[in-house]
């Protein structure tokens, strides 16, 4: 009498609809994660320049690129403040000459912790003799920002605080500045800070370094009305 043997068959059916769950949600938290990536890195470079925490910041600042865009940027500025003058006033004309060659030690001053913490804090260099980066106010470091990401609704890691008041040397402006931050490209993020009184605009751009990586490489300064 031939006696059948059944073998119990594995039932790896299971496994399979697991994997697939544990795969997608590895890759929405990914997706999650590179999304927040710089809101987090503006985060830490922040504390870390508020802190004067150098080594920390060696880590999200391109200072060499950083030094090229502030030396760009205020020389483009000191050249539009010479051709909105119309030659009509010497005196403001002569102070842009004056400040055009000084233009090296500001950049040198503004590529420290200290002048990151200004720049992170709203308060770009002016291009006008003696300028220097002005530590924000203690109360105000590590303050939430009111910053919206300009592309979506999720929340996100809080951005920088809101800028202080002007620096010495600064147009008065007794309007606050409506501070924005969020994605111009898949590989760039800039904090931007406009005046709508005045016109006057700065922003600080991050470039990503990496997938997760970012690093503060350059800002864009616009002083909005120099007629006045």
């Amino acid at each position: 009498m031939t006696e059948s043997l059944s073998t119990p068959r594995k039932t790896p059916g299971w496994k399979k609809p697991v994997a697939i769950t544990v795969a997608v949600a590895m890759i929405v938290a990914a997706l999650g994660y590179a999304y927040a990536s710089p809101y987090i890195a503006v985060k830490h470079m922040k504390a870390a320049a508020d802190a004067r925490d150098a080594a920390t910041l060696n880590e999200y600042v391109d200072y060499p690129a950083l030094r090229l865009s502030l030396k760009q940027q205020v020389g483009e500025m000191l050249q539009r403040r010479v051709e909105g003058q119309h030659s009509s006033n010497p005196l403001l004309i002569l102070g842009a000459v004056i400040g055009a060659a000084l233009i090296s030690p500001l950049v040198d001053a503004y590529a420290t912790p200290d002048g990151v913490a200004a720049l992170l804090n709203g308060m770009p260099p002016t291009g006008k003799p003696g300028d220097r980066p002005h530590a924000p106010p203690p109360a105000e470091s590590g303050a939430e920002s009111g910053a919206q990401p300009a592309e979506s609704t999720q929340s996100a890691p809080p951005t920088a605080a809101p800028p202080a008041p002007a620096a010495s040397g600064n147009p008065a402006s007794e309007a606050r500045p409506v501070t924005t931050a969020g994605y111009r490209g898949l590989n760039e993020f800039a904090l931007t800070w406009d005046r709508g009184s005045t016109g006057e605009h700065y922003a600080a751009i991050l470039q990503r370094h990496g997938l997760f990586s970012w690093k503060l490489s350059a800002v864009e300064l616009s002083e909005g009305n120099v007629s006045n």
